[in-house]
């Protein structure tokens, strides 16, 4: 065998929802269709969300790049890091800060990822609401897998990081 034929194949099917563009809004508009306005009015397990605050919440990526992949979100629906006001600023900090400890503290995160995308063309998939990402990272984690067979292992279910994380919380 040469080429494609000569390697395994590894399968993530729940990337392909994704792929597709399932969950992902049609627009830039707040609503129903944003998935970060939708999140907080879903109840419990359901929405994924770790941690509520006063401006801002804590939730689980659906899609996420490691396990523990967490992202901020200010409830209300902007684009654009500037049209953030200081009170979301400050809480959009600290609850970025909460989530490293809390990280750290539930599976013992060495490192981290943390940012966010403009607009689409900077790669934000959903660039109608802003969401800062926060990746927990461990040595090793790009390992043979990830590089060879471009496919990440995930040690545990979304519900059970859920649970876990909004338990530490």
């Amino acid at each position: 065998m040469s080429g494609a034929e000569a390697w395994d194949r590894l399968w993530t099917p729940h990337r392909l929802a994704y792929l597709r563009g399932e969950n992902k809004p049609t627009h830039t508009d707040s609503g129903d269709d944003c998935p970060f306005c939708r999140a907080p009015s879903l109840e419990g397990a359901e929405s994924l969300v770790v941690a509520r605050g006063e401006l801002v919440y804590a939730v689980l990526n659906l899609y996420p790049y490691n396990a523990g992949h967490l992202m901020v979100c200010p409830y209300r629906h902007v684009a654009d890091y500037t049209e953030l006001d200081a009170a979301e600023v400050a809480e959009l900090g600290a609850f970025t800060q909460h989530a490293m400890t809390t990280l750290r503290g539930v599976s013992g995160a060495q490192g981290f990822n943390i940012g966010m995308n403009q607009g689409a063309i900077a790669g934000a998939g959903i660039a109608g609401h802003l969401h800062q990402h926060v990746v927990p990272r461990w040595g090793g984690d790009t390992n043979f897998i990830t590089v060879v067979g471009g496919t990440k292992t995930m040690p545990e279910l979304l519900e059970g990081s859920r649970d876990l994380i909004a338990a530490a919380w």
